[in-house]
């Protein structure tokens, strides 16, 4: 309340009002204790009501959802060779069943259980090489110390002078 109890201001009175940007304004009020004229606010300050925009041109938005492309390799051929030429204690048959299961966890979408299971081909698979790969070198020393063991067993072998 102003200046007396009524709740318009008395006629003649200068009014400030502040807006919410902070900004005071002055309005002389000698219309009798009315209220100032919204419309001629509207007026004085051109106030127009908002509308579709001035270019008439439509936006489109095109949203493509693009899968991540991991590469996870699975290791199923260095796996299946394994398992089947160089299966050291089944190894190279374990890896396989490992690369198998990183093939379906990439067909998924499970990226995390893919390579999980991939790196774990990979070792096997890594394993079964370098103990298939000793296995051939013992195999190949046993052999060859076996056949010189012979050949010189028989060399010292007296000759036999028959017939």
């Amino acid at each position: 309340m102003l200046l007396g109890s009524s709740s318009h201001p008395p006629e003649g009175v200068i009014v400030r009002v502040s807006t919410m940007s902070h900004n005071s304004q002055a309005f002389y009020t000698n219309n009798a204790g009315l209220p100032p004229s919204y419309e001629t606010i509207k007026e004085e300050y051109g106030v127009t009501e908002l509308g579709e925009p001035h270019n008439s041109a439509v936006v489109r938005t095109t949203v493509i959802n693009m899968p991540r492309d991991v590469a996870v390799p699975d290791h199923v051929v260095w796996s299946l060779f394994n398992a089947l030429f160089m299966n050291f204690c089944c190894l190279g048959f374990i890896a396989y069943a490992y690369s198998v299961k990183s093939r379906d966890r990439k067909m998924v979408g499970d990226v995390i259980g893919a390579q999980a299971y991939a790196f774990t081909a990979k070792c096997l698979n890594i394993s079964s090489l370098i103990f298939s790969v000793l296995m051939v070198i013992i195999c190949i020393i046993i052999v060859s110390t076996t056949s010189v063991a012979v050949i010189q067993a028989f060399s010292q072998r007296v000759p036999h002078s028959g017939f």
